[in-house]
């Protein structure tokens, strides 16, 4: 279903945006379906390698801040040390129209433009450290507000803001179980019913909760290894 689709990409795109793996460079892979696994079965032939997008300035100013709240995370997962000052990052995040596509799983043509979201990531430094420290912990986050600007062609961007409440279990410092808890929320008529029905759903079936998992770990892991020499030493 469009809609559908078109929520899963908006609600990934908001999610990423202010959560650890938001500060990757590149979009989530989609959710696998029955149809795309057995595609994935039959062998097809190499694709060329696509070069990334040139990054305007204002998309490498963006970079450059997200740079520094991700070095700033790692450190906190590395040295596990409990006493210091907690996450606060101002986030700004340009998603392109192909970075939203992908999200879909290619199943539906995005209805809008670039996206362009921002917030205040918000993270306990002791949670944080705990999920790597302890063999089983939970955070639970304080209420995340994520304002998006969904452009189009022809007319003004549509301005929405939605509120979330994340819970990760990790387990031996893995993420293992994550909801999103989407809260309150704003948004023109035009696009509501798409995004409360998609929250709605979420909220009820955790169906984005794999999602999470998988970029929570893919930062704790590789992203982390990416700025692995800005990190304080053992």
């Amino acid at each position: 279903m469009a809609s559908g689709a078109a929520f899963r990409a908006l609600a990934i795109a908001a999610f990423t945006l202010w959560s650890a793996a938001a500060i990757a460079e590149e979009p989530p892979e989609p959710l696998a379906d029955e149809a795309a696994t057995e595609r994935a079965a039959v062998p097809e032939k190499p694709e060329a390698t696509e070069r990334p997008p040139k990054l305007t300035p204002a998309e490498k100013a963006e970079k450059q801040s997200r740079m520094a709240c991700k070095i700033e995370i790692c450190s906190i997962l590395k040295t596990q040390q409990l006493e210091g000052p907690d996450v606060a990052c101002d986030i700004v995040k340009t998603w392109r129209e192909k970075d939203i596509e992908k999200m879909t799983g290619g199943h539906v043509s995005w209805p809008w433009g670039k996206a362009v979201c921002r917030s205040k990531l918000k993270l306990e430094r002791a949670a944080l450290a705990k999920a790597m420290s302890r063999p089983n912990f939970q955070v639970s986050m304080e209420t995340q507000t994520v304002r998006c600007a969904l452009y189009r062609k022809g007319g003004k961007p549509y301005q929405m803001r939605i509120d979330l409440s994340p819970k990760v279990t990790f387990k031996n410092g893995k993420a293992r179980e994550a909801s999103i808890n989407w809260g309150e929320m704003d948004a023109p008529t035009a696009i509501y019913p798409v995004i409360y029905a998609g929250t709605g759903l979420d909220n009820s079936s955790n169906f984005l909760g794999p999602v999470v998992v998988d970029l929570v770990n893919e930062f704790t892991t590789k992203k982390c290894a990416e700025v692995k020499r800005e990190l304080p030493e053992e």
